[in-house]
């Protein structure tokens, strides 16, 4: 088929066949497509949009376009999250052993920070000796032996997307909700997953803003990844202030640690613990939400997640005593550095996305693709939206690798918190359940 042919049909807005969308994803992945006529046909979406069934057609060829992994020698069910992404986002660290410890699988195939939003990938990177790449070979034994494994996305899986994804970044087509979606579940139906569950974020440090974009995004990954043939449910969780009191990255994998073992933001908890009841319920692991809960909260509590995280981290090369002395392992700042309040009331809002941007501007993140990461800065102690100030109080701690550097993070943390005289009502942190039929 003419590359040219397939573009002028989408840019007239109708719908794309099959064997169109196939031909497309082909010449992705040998490089007939030339990149300005993939940055077209990208627009062409952008403007026109996908139905469900060109989604669905889409996110299939990505998947083949790679190898496609396959669980189904493991004794018990495989399944995963995603999320969209946040900042103090490291709900996958006490996830994956939470669920594991119930019995699950879950092999969990994580992305790098993007924009000012942390990457799961860096935060596992912060432990000293961990392979977050593993080869195949010890990705499934540690998958079958500890129950779960995080790791990085191979070159093998789903490779068509990763050229369209380069390519959409640089033509300012990435805010696509079908290629978004596209690009999400491609991965993680490549990843041979028996069921998912999405975390689709909404506030000022979410990707999507409003509730109204969030749940379009959720509908149409749950559509799509239903009509794909992976059961999927979605949370639309709250991102108008940071999940955990930490953002960064070695100081989120403490803040993991710590929750495992029993010291927990409220807010962080709740999230948690409510996907994990909703990947056991679609796994079968569970047979309602309830159940699940309960069961969740035993593998928390009990210490047999704790347990499942430091088994998970030796495994693939890490300290075996990580979990009792992570604050010897992990990098540390140079600088603290205490971010104080000018005046005393209650904390009612933050810029929730300037606090990612503090981090990053102090190299916790990427300005370069190429960049490397410093993974011991970061921000600790974040205050949640409702505390209770006085004047002089600390709101924040910044890491920091240098005094200047500390100084300058901790001026945009102060200018991204709001105190108020009145006390604000505070966000519930999960909004709302997404399913296949709406």
């Amino acid at each position: 088929m003419l590359p040219q042919e397939i573009i002028r049909k989408k840019r007239g807005g109708d719908q794309l066949s099959d064997e169109e969308i196939g031909a497309f994803v082909e010449g992705l992945a040998k490089g007939t497509f030339t990149e300005g006529q993939v940055a077209a046909l990208a627009m062409a979406i952008f403007l026109n949009g996908m139905k469900r069934d060109e989604a669905v057609a889409l996110t299939l060829a990505m998947r083949d376009s790679g190898d496609v992994l396959d669980w189904s020698d493991l004794p018990g069910p495989a399944t995963d999250k995603h999320s969209t992404g946040g900042v103090g986002d490291n709900v996958s660290l006490m996830l994956a052993p939470i669920v594991a410890a119930c019995g699950a699988f879950v092999p969990m195939i994580s992305g790098r920070g993007l924009g000012h939003t942390g990457g799961t990938l860096d935060k596992m990177d912060s432990i000293p000796g961990y392979t977050s790449q593993p080869d195949n070979a010890l990705f499934r034994k540690t998958v079958r032996d500890v129950g779960c494994a995080i790791i990085g996305q191979t070159a093998r899986l789903a490779p068509a997307d990763k050229r369209f994804y380069a390519i959409r970044d640089v033509t300012g087509t990435v805010e696509s909700i079908p290629l978004i979606t596209g690009s999400i579940l491609s991965k993680k139906l490549a990843a041979g997953l028996g069921s998912l569950v999405l975390d689709v974020k909404s506030g000022n440090g979410a990707f999507m803003s409003t509730a109204r974009d969030a749940g379009k995004l959720a509908r149409s990954l749950v559509e799509t990844a239903n009509g794909a043939g992976l059961p999927t449910t979605a949370l639309i969780t709250d991102m108008n202030e940071p999940l955990a009191s930490a953002a960064g990255n070695a100081v989120e994998v403490a803040n993991a640690v710590e929750f495992l073992t029993g010291k927990r933001d409220k807010r962080l908890e709740s999230v948690t613990l409510a996907l994990a009841a909703e990947m056991l319920m679609l796994s079968g692991t569970a047979t309602s939400l309830h159940e699940a809960a309960l069961v969740t909260r035993n593998a928390l509590d009990s210490g047999k997640a704790a347990e499942v995280f430091g088994r998970m981290v030796s495994a693939l090369g890490g300290p075996a005593d990580f979990m009792e002395n992570h604050t010897k392992h992990l990098p540390g700042a140079k600088v603290e550095l205490a971010v104080s309040a000018d005046r005393a009331g209650y904390m009612s809002a933050v810029e929730t996305r300037n606090i990612g941007i503090a981090v990053v501007a102090m190299g916790g993140g990427r300005t370069d693709p190429g960049a490397e990461i410093d993974h011991a800065v970061g921000i600790t102690r974040l205050l949640p939206v409702g505390s209770r100030i006085k004047a002089g109080e600390a709101l924040a701690l910044v890491h920091a690798r240098s005094q200047s550097q500390a100084e300058e993070a901790a001026g945009i943390v102060r200018e991204a918190c709001t105190i108020s005289e009145e006390k604000p009502n505070v966000h519930r942190p999960v909004r709302r359940r997404v399913v296949a039929d709406g």
